[in-house]
């Protein structure tokens, strides 16, 4: 806008195409604030974040700029990275999952978010399922939720046994070990948010049509089972926080502040360093001056309708 005349001020295109690029996140950040009319009256138990709004973006962007770097890093060393994500529902896993992909190759970050076993798999050895879904040399894996399933909902619900429960904690650590011993770096993150934080997110799924898709039977039960979730999830800190693969607690009651910490805590844990890039240069088009260009039928054209 002008500030003289209040009309939109001419941008060049190089502003346009940049200003483009930012609008995704932007589009996200409106529609975390989205609040349906049903839930005006509770409101005033909201907090907001502690981050100024500017801040934010440029801390984001800047911390997705280094994401860029770690890429080009892992690729140029055939580094193998998988990095875990579990916590509370609603805790804001997928938040950070998104912010750390928004920018990235997807050839090289790749997301693992598995469904509930088939028939089959239930019958195979428990990691067998995850084990075709880990890095090669090059490659980073981000598992939105992972084999902790069986620490967790599995044992909640109970889809698992005791014997089987048992079994996955004598055998988790020694298969960690084995991710690490082959070369892969191994992090994980439990994302934390209060029991009243839950209960806000959850209402507000319930009444944004937009995002109903989200709460499953699970996730309604988690909400009853709020202890049982507590006491599994003490445990399983207490026996799979290993040396090679330890447990990080990412505080999420501030959606913001949850997305920066664990950006950048993730980049403080690798060894990444800038890959020198060769200077590129944008050939010239060939031009055939005996080339025609063909109509093309109108119906074949999407409808500008905006």
């Amino acid at each position: 806008m002008s500030k003289e005349t209040g009309e939109p001020r001419e941008q060049s295109w190089v502003e346009a195409e940049l200003e483009d690029s930012f609008d995704e996140e932007l589009e996200m950040e409106i529609d975390d604030e989205r609040i349906a009319k049903e839930l005006r009256m509770i409101t005033d138990l909201r907090h907001e974040s502690a981050l100024e709004r500017r801040f934010y973006f440029h801390e984001l962007f800047r911390l997705q700029a280094e994401l860029v770097k770690l890429q080009d890093w892992v690729v140029q060393t055939s580094y193998k990275l998988v990095v875990i994500f579990e916590g509370r529902d609603a805790a804001g896993k997928g938040g950070v999952i998104k912010r750390i992909t928004q920018r990235l190759n997807p050839r090289v970050c790749r997301v693992v978010a598995l469904p509930a076993p088939t028939e089959r798999e239930k019958s195979q050895w428990y990691f067998q399922r995850y084990v075709p879904h880990l890095p090669a040399g090059g490659e980073i894996v981000l598992f939105d939720r992972s084999w902790y399933n069986r620490a967790g909902v599995e044992r909640v619900m109970g889809f698992a046994t005791p014997d089987q429960v048992e079994q996955f904690f004598n055998d988790v650590p020694e298969f960690e070990r084995m991710l690490v011993r082959s070369g892969i770096k191994l992090i994980k993150y439990w994302f934390s948010i209060t029991d009243q934080e839950q209960q806000l997110r959850f209402l507000m799924r319930i009444h944004d049509p937009m995002k109903q898709w989200k709460l499953s039977p699970m996730d309604l039960q988690s909400r009853v089972r709020w202890e049982d979730y507590t006491k599994v999830k003490e445990e399983m800190f207490e026996r799979t926080n290993i040396p090679e693969a330890p447990w990080f607690i990412v505080e999420g009651n501030d959606k913001k502040r949850a997305r920066l910490n664990c950006i950048s805590h993730l980049l403080r844990q690798m060894p990444y360093g800038e890959v020198p890039q060769e200077s590129i240069t944008l050939p010239e088009r060939d031009h055939n001056p005996d080339y025609e260009r063909k109509v093309l039928p109108d119906e074949l054209y999407v409808p500008e309708v905006y």
